[in-house]
């Protein structure tokens, strides 16, 4: 029983990874493909290559996660824990695809598994959620300050980044603005790779770890290679219903305030990764940094409303996706 379970966590794992690609990739593009920096074809191409290589340097990341993000039992609870919170990440994924809005994975997989943890602890009386202080301070609040320190740093860099192009004729500044917009999005999808491939990963190795197939919470070279290629190849296959959002729907976008929304998210990425060791979402950071760059014009080209939609996806992803969690593990409790 344990091992067929273990399979179905591996398998949806894998499906969350590329949904994950498929989801964000309008992330890493958006901005690139809207001002004609790069063209769809190679936009995607880059960022489904530096996603690869990105999710297979975000090992060191993955194992933290996997230490502090919950404590599993072993056996068949602690899999069917995870098959529902994978199944309500993916779900939800699918679903914000479908109406061209841009969520957090990352708080789609927490919630999912809080969710069908905490309902674990109802039916089986074992507490097995992580420290509340660590999910807070690790997880939760930086997810939660990423999208407002990433737009005001995206509406801050404009300043500095007009004043260096003030002799610049408007065509050249837009030609070195698009170079610089090329080497952001190879940039962003390294990062977007280290921060999201670990996810997976952790998963993974949790799902071992249950099944009583290892002891060590080190991450296999299968399962660092197969996470790297599921993310790679749904980046490949592309969201583009979230691209339009992203690129079209928010702010007016140029060259240079492209330039400035890539520049921040992908620092950010970067730093959360490898001095802080926190997770961001790649979505909140480039969408809060698109928004900041697009409103130094005038806060009157921000279009409000679907701002507002996305704004309400976000703060509902992670408690839908808990109580979709907490309702799928109670239908799989029986058979566990």
């Amino acid at each position: 029983m344990a091992f067929f379970l273990l399979c179905a966590v591996v398998l949806l794992a894998g499906a969350y990874a590329f949904l994950n690609g498929f989801h964000d990739a309008s992330n890493s593009v958006a901005t690139s493909v809207r001002t004609r920096a790069l063209t769809p074809t190679v936009a995607i191409a880059l960022a489904s290559a530096f996603n690869f290589l990105g999710a297979l340097v975000s090992t060191a990341l993955a194992v933290a996660l996997t230490v502090r993000f919950v404590e599993l039992p072993e056996g068949p609870q602690g899999l069917g824990i995870l098959i529902a919170g994978l199944t309500a990440a993916c779900s939800w994924g699918i679903w914000t695809w479908w109406r061209r809005m841009p969520s957090s994975s990352t708080h789609a997989l927490v919630g999912g598994v809080v969710g069908s943890g905490a309902a674990s602890t109802l039916v089986g009386g074992q507490n097995i959620a992580g420290s509340s202080r660590v999910i807070w301070e690790q997880l939760a609040l930086p997810l939660l300050l990423s999208p407002v320190i990433a737009f005001a740093l995206a509406y801050l860099l404009v300043f500095p980044a007009t004043w260096l192009m003030r002799y610049s004729s408007p065509r050249r500044g837009d030609a070195g603005n698009r170079i610089a917009q090329s080497v952001f999005t190879s940039v962003f999808s390294l990062g977007h790779g280290i921060q999201d491939g670990q996810r997976t990963m952790a998963v993974v190795v949790l799902a071992l770890l249950a099944a009583g197939e290892t002891t060590d919470a080190g991450i296999p070279t299968w399962v660092q290679v197969s996470a790297a290629l599921a993310l790679a190849a749904g980046t490949l296959c592309g969201g583009w219903r979230i691209t339009h959002t992203l690129g079209h729907r928010l702010v007016r976008m140029d060259p240079l305030r492209g330039m400035s929304a890539q520049a921040v998210s992908s620092s950010m990425l970067f730093l959360g990764a490898f001095w802080l060791h926190i997770p961001l979402s790649s979505t909140q950071t480039m969408a809060s940094a698109i928004v900041g760059a697009g409103a130094n014009q005038r806060f009157a080209t921000v279009r409000f409303i679907p701002l507002r939609e996305i704004l309400v996806t976000w703060l509902t992803t992670a408690p839908v996706t808990a109580v979709l969690g907490g309702i799928l593990f109670l239908a799989l409790s029986p058979l566990l």
